[in-house]
């Protein structure tokens, strides 16, 4: 038989051999109940946000069936036709089956019925995709993650229908469809099953959901314990390993709204068969704080762009319409009705009913976006993801400090770093990944090569490099084994301060920092101090980059431009793919660059250790195929140093109107920066136009009970704990 997909017209299919409702026992959804769906397909209608999708839905799966079935020969990487076409065949199935649940109408059940024989057909005979890259190539798409995510969307179409099947087409889908790809992404790629990763749960959903699709209970224990069924991998362990008590995701925010489809269907999938395994009260209901942790980690809806991570992902996907559904379904939680109402979707199911149901009732509440940590590791105890927020809405200023653990292969070697949105744009930037998603021209849509020579390297983020290296070798083995300790953390007054320290990154070097969000009289939005502290066993090169969006508009100290040619930085870790466009020394009191964003000015003020220099340049050097964004970044810069410490000030501050031709305050508003280290603590104190100043107080101990003293300008200050605020004139908020 050919393995050219057979084309089906609509009016063919129509016309196929009719299916027949079985009641044969173990033939019935799993997932939802007929009353369950029978109740949607009354009550959808009804409900402005379900009738969309509703609407939404027919359309595409109507589409579908008047194009025919198409089931390809798998041969292209991600982007190329046979990875779409069969990416659309699963929508295609899933929205089928739920269809027919909810409207009756047998041409649905017949259309998932004709494509799953096609793959009958097909499946079989298939073996390793001919675009693969490594041990984890799949059968239908180059890697074995997407057969998975195939499957998790196709079996709960399948599901919807199966009793609509006789014996024999049942027999030959479960046989030569489902129950195979479950062997191969479980017995047949053991080492990709059994990992802690994303990959993995994908895997582990996949299994499972054909397990209890086919009521096959081996496959359902193989995929909550493990290939070897002793519970040290498995969607259990993963749940145990993946999540911190607070609910975030080691591999960061971009890869826990990834992961969060797959943990939370298959955990209603094992809610709905086996509830009396409590699943989502699971590990004190962590998937549960996990979905609220994935809202919490965005800016006005998307992600913060950390780890591998695009930044153009937000909570209008997939995986976020289903979490949100599915979590309101369970906790009944007001706030998640106003995410699913910025979403502007919900899903076909009885949890997509549910939230367009109290929606018309009125019952969404705000969400609470906050000032938080959220630790990472299993026990809460490497690091965490500090967020301070200095209101709730959608432009307020947002400060994150990355002081979690690597975060596995998808991580990036940027401990301590730190991000900033303000006034609704990205102020301090991350790069994210180099990668073009799906684009098949950019390497097949893979992550390229710059992902490693740029993204991941230190010196593409906003923290201390040591000469010229990344941390911990630009090996991600090795960051695994260490992580910062977070020293202090207060979120909850006006002004908020996170301390922690990095011991090992680099063989005798141990950096702390201290990232404060100061608000202050006439600010549009609060000033941002940030205070590190290098100590090392041996002289060496520290630079500490700012990766900023905007235009200069103003330089306080003299540059020497490279006009003629443009020379790169350096050679390898990074380096070798900046521009440097100017280089500088600045004096005591000019060391201030400014740029504008949109309608906002910000100006960053240095006290850089003696001797510093200044690089401004600019990422896409030693980039032949254009793979990387041109984005400008400074480079604060000291040599054959032991210690350091870089003591900077951001101030957002003005505002241009270009429709009025109006500029407002676009020089800063502080008149001097500076900082005195006394036996116990860093004094850091700023000085304003108005003649207002703010003293800040860090102590070098971060316990809270320990007192301190300390004279700054005949100023008398006295204090308990790590941190202390002093203001005088104008200047309190």
């Amino acid at each position: 038989m050919s393995r050219i997909a057979i084309l089906l017209a609509g009016a063919a299919l129509l016309a196929a051999a009719p299916v027949t409702a079985q009641s044969a026992p173990g033939a019935q959804p799993t997932l939802f109940r007929a009353d369950e769906m029978a109740a949607t397909a009354r009550a959808g209608g009804s409900y402005p946000l379900f009738a969309a999708e509703m609407k939404r839905v027919r359309r595409e799966v109507d589409k579908a069936i008047k194009a025919g079935i198409i089931v390809p020969v798998p041969k292209d990487p991600g982007g190329g036709y046979t990875h779409e076409q069969h990416k659309r065949n699963y929508t295609a199935l899933y929205g089928a089956g739920l269809l027919y649940r909810i409207t009756g109408e047998r041409r649905y059940a017949d259309f998932a019925r004709a494509m799953l024989l096609d793959y009958a057909r097909l499946y079989p005979g298939l073996g390793p995709h001919p675009a693969r890259q490594g041990k984890s190539g799949g059968r239908l798409f180059w890697q074995s993650l997407n057969d998975a995510v195939w499957v998790v969307y196709a079996v709960q179409g399948y599901d919807a229908i199966r009793d609509t099947l006789n014996d024999a087409d049942r027999a030959t889908i479960d046989g030569k469809v489902f129950r195979p790809m479950a062997t191969f992404l479980s017995d047949g790629q053991p080492e990709e099953f059994n990992l802690i990763h994303n990959h993995a749960t994908w895997a582990c959903a996949a299994v499972g959901m054909i397990g209890y699709v086919l009521r096959d209970p081996a496959l359902v224990t193989k995929a909550l314990k493990g290939g070897a069924g002793d519970g040290k991998s498995g969607f259990l362990r993963q749940i145990d390993q993946l999540f911190s008590p607070d609910g975030y995701y080691t591999e960061g925010p971009y890869y826990q709204r990834y992961a969060m489809q797959p943990f939370v269907l298959f955990a209603r999938f094992i809610e709905a068969n086996e509830p009396e395994r409590q699943i989502f009260q699971y590990r004190d209901g962590v998937l549960l704080k996990a979905i609220r942790t994935s809202i919490q980690l965005t800016y006005d809806g998307y992600f913060f762009p950390l780890n591998d991570a695009m930044p153009d992902k937000s909570l209008r996907t997939d995986e976020l319409y289903q979490a949100v559904a599915i979590g309101y379904q369970v906790t009944k939680d007001p706030s998640l009705l106003a995410i699913a109402e910025w979403q502007g979707r919900t899903v076909l199911t009885p949890d997509g009913v549910a939230v367009a149901r109290d929606l018309v009732a009125g019952k969404a509440k705000p969400f609470p976006f906050m000032s938080q940590l959220f630790r990472d590791g299993p026990q809460g105890e490497q690091g965490g993801l500090g967020v301070m927020r200095s209101g709730p809405g959608d432009n307020a200023e947002v400060l994150v400090a990355k002081n979690s653990a690597m975060g596995m292969g998808h991580g990036h070697f940027d401990k301590l770093s730190w991000i900033l949105y303000d006034d609704g744009h990205p102020i301090i930037v991350d790069y994210g990944a180099a990668r073009f998603l799906n684009v098949e021209s950019k390497d097949g849509g893979r992550y390229l090569a710059e992902n490693n020579s740029w993204a991941k390297q230190t010196v593409a983020h906003n923290t201390l490099v040591v000469d010229e290296t990344s941390d911990f070798g630009a090996k991600w083995q090795a960051g695994e084994k260490l992580a910062p300790r977070q020293l202090f953390w207060s979120g909850d007054g006006p002004t908020k301060v996170s301390t922690a320290e990095m011991t090992g990154a680099w063989p005798g070097v141990t950096f702390r920092r201290t990232l404060i969000q100061l608000p202050v009289d006439g600010g549009e939005s609060p000033l941002i101090v940030d205070l590190l502290d290098v100590r090392g066993d041996k002289p060496a090169t520290y630079d500490l980059p700012l990766h900023y969006a905007g235009q200069i508009t103003d330089i306080g100290f003299p540059l020497r431009s490279h006009i003629a040619e443009r020379p790169v930085l350096g050679t390898a870790n990074g380096y070798q793919h900046i521009w440097v466009d100017a280089t500088g020394t600045p004096g005591m009191g000019n060391a201030t660059l400014s740029w504008i964003n949109d309608k906002r000015f910000y100006t960053y003020r240095m006290l850089p250790p003696a001797g510093a220099t200044v690089i401004l340049g600019e990422s896409g050097a030693n980039d032949p195929n254009f793979n990387l964004r041109r984005e400008p970044l400074l480079i604060e810069r000291v040599t054959g140093a032991t210690d350091a410490q870089f003591v900077n000030l951001l101030e957002p501050h003005g505002v241009y109107d270009a429709s009025e031709e109006k500029t407002v305050a676009s020089k800063s508003r502080v008149t001097q920066l500076r900082h005195i280290r006394t036996a116990d603590a860093d004094l850091i104190a700023i000085d304003f136009i108005h003649g207002g100043r703010v003293l800040l107080a860090i102590a070098l101990t971060s316990d809270g009970a320990t007192a301190h003293s300390a004279t700054f300008d005949g100023q008398k200050l006295d204090w308990k704990g790590h941190f202390a605020r002093f203001d005088t004139g104008a200047s309190a908020k």
